[in-house]
């Protein structure tokens, strides 16, 4: 489940103000004083949302698109998380996969196609709706670096998979998104796995039927990757930019990119 910027918030400002208490302790109350406890006010949200935009050098470009700066803070936190996947990927490419073939997999909302201009725009308040016409824009920019990411890795021998919580019916929208940022590395149905609830594989027959799909995200993602690996994979490299990408297990190393504009359990 996504949850949006503000309704985190509301979680978090629950969260800060239990934290409050064991943080800060037991206040002493003075006579008449209206308040027995010392408690940790919540971060203000408009500010939040202003350091946000901050942290991706936030702009508007020619046609009034939200535009990541390449030299933000974001892209800087990116690149530092890509180097040391490209440690990873050449040691992998040297050393082999444990006796079967190396890959990587990468999640592609906001790991591989940047959203901010829709986070942006909605207020970071999420709707199914307006989502799936964002999506079906085939429109967003790359994540930096995440292109030429995806090129060393097949450069190197490393086969690269995509693990999405998409809908099925928006893979074409997804195929046509990634080639236009660069993105041109399998493609096909053997390699990008997206959320099919109306005929979902046998590998996820735990959690989901064609009547029911009960799987959280760490069950579909984690699941996917098991499968992947069961077809003769080691995955040494397991990318997103929410921990539910990660989580699980069948993945040597992780490498989680930033993104504090909302997050999926």
């Amino acid at each position: 489940m996504r949850i949006s910027l503000r309704v985190a918030g509301l979680a978090t400002a629950t969260a800060c103000a239990v934290a409050g208490t064991v943080l800060y302790g037991v206040g002493t109350a003075g006579a008449g004083s209206a308040q027995s406890e010392h408690t940790a006010e919540p971060h203000n949200i408009g500010s939040l949302v202003t350091e946000i935009s901050q942290y991706y050098g936030a702009a508007k470009d020619s046609a009034g698109v939200w535009q990541a700066s390449s030299s933000s803070a974001y892209a800087k936190d990116l690149a530092r998380v890509e180097a040391k996947a490209k440690r990873t990927i050449a040691d992998a490419a040297r050393h082999g996969g444990k006796g079967k073939k190396p890959a990587v997999v990468f999640d592609i909302d906001d790991t591989l196609l940047l959203s901010l201009d829709y986070e942006i725009k909605t207020n970071y308040t999420y709707n199914s709706a307006t989502w799936a016409a964002y999506v079906a824009q085939a429109d967003r920019p790359a994540v930096f670096g995440t292109p030429e990411l995806i090129d060393y890795a097949t450069e190197k021998g490393v086969t690269v998979f995509y693990n999405s919580g998409l809908k099925e019916s928006q893979r074409a929208d997804a195929v046509a998104n990634l080639k236009k940022v660069g993105i041109d590395v399998n493609l096909d149905a053997d390699h990008i796995f997206l959320k099919d609830a109306a005929n979902p594989p046998a590998y996820l027959s735990d959690c989901a039927t064609a009547t029911a799909w009960t799987c959280t995200t760490v069950q579909y993602k984690s699941g996917t990757r098991k499968h992947i690996e069961s077809e003769g994979y080691n995955i040494v490299a397991n990318f997103g930019d929410q921990f539910s990408d990660l989580q699980g297990g069948y993945a040597d190393k992780t490498f989680k990119f930033p993104n504090p504009t909302y997050f999926v359990q």
